[in-house]
């Protein structure tokens, strides 16, 4: 796999148990940024709160990305997971020929297709970052990005199958999953060149964004509440949602409060 000035180290695996612990090694042995590990099968891909990610080989595009962001605010880390999510949603819905938007991001952590006229969302990916060592000498953050690409729905898990989709199911035919690979990491390029020169694509991540407007179930260690929310934060990456108690009548839910996030299409607030 061809390196360019952009990333110092690249390497696709046939099967590996997690391009999120290959990075994370590579980190830890001394690699620079921006490294980058593909793989066509994961035996141990995980997502949020130790969920398990898995796609059968050859149906999913799975990576991992690895920084050293010494050049960011150890506050501002989770940009490196909303640029790394925007890139990927502009290169699939370009490759798989979909209309600019199609692609919308489901706080936190998933990239959904609005599926229906009734509003519903199918998730096509998922994105974990991990991270060490912020607001030290030797910062290292981890993205992994899931993306369903040449994933048949015959083939889809039937419990998961009312709520997820592909590329291949989006766009009626199999997407290259070379071009997208290609067309993704040159988005991230300009978008990481951006984000060192300080500059985040603030509106891009929030107008992207399927919770805003809609009634959406939080599910915390301590229970679960169904809020409507208002939109994000640019300034800390949380999710805005009415509180009719606080002082302005909205508060704001950091990734780290919640373990999960359930859309409700059927209750859209308008």
């Amino acid at each position: 796999m061809p390196l360019t000035p952009f990333l110092a180290r690249r390497e696709r695996f046939e099967r590996v148990a997690s391009t999120n612990d290959v990075v994370r090694a590579w980190l830890a042995d001394g690699a620079p940024e921006v490294c980058l590990a593909v793989a066509d099968e994961q035996t141990a891909g995980r997502g949020r709160d130790g969920r398990r990610w898995v796609a059968p080989p050859g149906s999913a595009l799975l990576l991992s990305l690895g920084f050293r962001p010494t050049w960011l605010e150890p506050a501002d880390a989770w940009r490196l997971a909303a640029i790394a999510s925007l890139a990927m949603a502009e290169a699939a819905e370009t490759e798989a020929g979909l209309s600019a938007g199609r692609i919308r991001l489901k706080w936190p952590n998933d990239l959904v297709v609005a599926s229906d006229a009734s509003g519903a969302f199918r998730k096509v990916a998922g994105v974990l970052g991990e991270t060490e060592g912020l607001g030290t000498r030797d910062p290292r953050v981890v993205i992994g990005l899931g993306i369903n690409d040449d994933w048949a729905a015959t083939d889809f898990p039937p419990d998961l199958a009312p709520t997820m989709t592909s590329l291949r199911e989006e766009a009626g035919s199999p997407v290259d999953r070379g071009r997208l690979l290609e067309r993704f990491v040159d988005s991230l390029e300009a978008r990481v060149h951006a984000l060192r020169s300080g500059r985040f694509d603030g509106i891009g991540w929030t107008v992207r964004q399927a919770t805003t407007g809609r009634i959406v179930r939080l599910e915390t260690p301590s229970g679960a509440e169904d809020v409507r929310a208002t939109g994000v934060d640019v300034a800390s990456g949380a999710l805005v949602v009415a509180d009719p108690a606080s002082g302005d009548g909205e508060r704001r839910v950091l990734v780290g409060e919640v373990q999960h996030v359930r859309l409700e299409p059927a209750r859209a607030a308008v």
